[in-house]
Formats: structure tokens, sequence, C-alpha cells
């Protein structure tokens, strides 16, 4: 019967322990907010992910944004049935989504604010952090309808073509910068989870 103790014990015990650790991990900071870090400028983008211009076959006008989740690309519709193609980070599973939008707001060096939302999953996040080269939001922030969603720089130039965000697109600090000058409010975004056929 001692034994039987023990063995049960020792059992609530271990469990006690599993929990507490998958607690620690669930509170650990998510690789894609890093408030503070300054970006490393020597990361080399896998070439995939480096800005360039393709051939893309598409009905949308000129100037049309298209982001495709599963390619982990941008493209910005250019003339002649090509585009200027951008690597990004996109949502982690859980936290992609596809739909119809256009640009309502344009920031350089955006501050950030992250949504109550994000405050609950993540609360070692600041409420606020000024504008600036260790800000998630990086170098410029298109937004996104009425949505907390953006595309936007990023801090973590390593991140590019995963899935890491809570729902926003992220490009290196160069690359959003450039898209940013091309294109005005009121750009029309679409959003695909699915490649195009």
């Amino acid at each position: 019967m001692t034994r039987f103790r023990h063995l049960i014990w020792m059992m609530v015990a271990a469990i006690g322990l599993m929990l507490s650790v998958s607690h620690g991990y669930a509170q650990q900071p998510d690789v894609g907010d890093q408030p503070g870090l300054l970006p490393d400028d020597s990361v080399e983008l896998d070439p995939e992910y480096r800005k360039q211009v393709v051939y893309y076959r598409s009905s949308e006008a000129p100037g049309t944004i298209i982001i495709s989740t599963a390619e982990r690309h941008l493209y910005l519709i250019q003339p002649g049935g090509r585009a200027i193609r951008y690597g990004i980070g996109v949502g982690r599973d859980g936290f992609q989504w596809q739909g119809l939008l256009s640009i309502t707001r344009k920031a350089e060096w955006p501050d950030w604010t992250p949504p109550p939302e994000m405050i609950a999953r993540q609360p070692y996040l600041p409420r606020f952090m000024a504008g600036g080269p260790g800000n998630p939001l990086g170098a410029r922030a298109m937004y996104l309808g009425t949505t907390v969603y953006r595309i936007h720089g990023t801090n973590r130039p390593d991140t590019i073509g995963t899935k890491v965000s809570s729902g926003c697109f992220r490009l290196v600090n160069a690359d959003v910068a450039d898209l940013y000058d091309r294109v005005p409010v009121g750009t029309k975004v679409i959003v695909r989870q699915e490649p195009a056929l």
C-alpha cells in the first residue's frame, strides 16, 4: 500500500511539473515580436524572398497588391503581365486570414500599440512602443482597412519566409520602404491563402 501511495504521489508530481513547464513555454516571447531588438542588417535572405520583378498573370489593375500567404510572397501588380515580388513573413497557424481590403493609412517609423488580444496572449509585451529601429513594426506600416492588421517592416529580418506573426505581413525594412513609396492610401489589397492556379 505504501508503494502504491508513493507511485500516486510521483505521478501527481510529474503531472504538476509538466503543467508548469508547458505554462512556462506559453509565456515565452513569440520569436516574431521582440521589442527593442535592433535589426541584424547582415541577414541574407533566401533568393526566393528577395525583391524581384517576375511574370505574373492577373486580371487586377496595376498598383494592386496581392498577398499569397501560402507562398509567403507579396505581389505589386505592374503593367505588361509582371509584378514586383517581395518576400514576407505571414501569420502563424491559427492567425492566417484572407480577404479584400485597402490601405487606409500609412506611417513612417510607426509607433506600436499591441491590441488587447495580443496582450492577453503575450502579457510580456509593452503596452506602447515609440517608432524606431527596435520597434517590431520596422521602418514603415500600411494599415489595412479598419482591422488591426498591417503590412509593415520588421526588426527580425530572419523571419521573412516564415509563419510567425499574429496576422500581419512583414517585410525587411528596405523592401517595406520601397513598397511604401510605390503605393498610395486607397490601394486595393487582396489576401489569399491558397496559391493562384
